[in-house]
């Protein structure tokens, strides 16, 4: 039963996915983020207030050539985008997301440490100091 609409409090487990804007052959039809942070604020741009909603989100990145969908019997592999590139977080607007999504972490892939700088940060679980290579996007 599809709902219409989702309820995610921000951290670890909330997940979303919105239309990808990449195009050609081999464009993934869509983007992941984890919500990290929820944010309201007033601006005012030139004499006109205004209230804007905005997400903090991390963003995943598709597995490079890893084939995937119902002809390979398999479901679409993500894992996050390292720190190091200036794209690994971003701010996005609450209207593009389509829905939450449920990623299954690939457990025989394992954790690391590489992808997001060692110790603690608000982008993973309380004492953990890691995170999964890659997860399944669940359909």
């Amino acid at each position: 039963m599809h709902c219409d609409q989702d309820t995610l409090q921000p951290g670890h487990d909330a997940m979303v996915m919105l239309l990808s804007r990449e195009s050609g052959s081999n464009a993934h039809p869509f983007w992941y983020a984890q919500v990290l942070g929820a944010f309201i604020i007033s601006v005012d741009y030139m004499g006109v207030g205004r209230i804007m909603e905005f997400l903090w989100v991390r963003w995943f990145g598709v597995v490079p050539g890893y084939r995937w969908g119902l002809e390979n019997a398999r479901l679409p592999k993500i894992g996050f985008i390292s720190s190091d590139s200036d794209v690994a977080f971003g701010f996005i607007d609450p209207s593009l997301i389509l829905c939450a999504c449920h990623l299954i972490p690939a457990f025989a892939d394992g954790c690391t440490d590489s992808l997001l700088r060692h110790g603690p940060s608000v982008a993973r679980e309380r004492n953990t100091f890691d995170d999964w290579a890659a997860y399944y996007v669940n359909m």
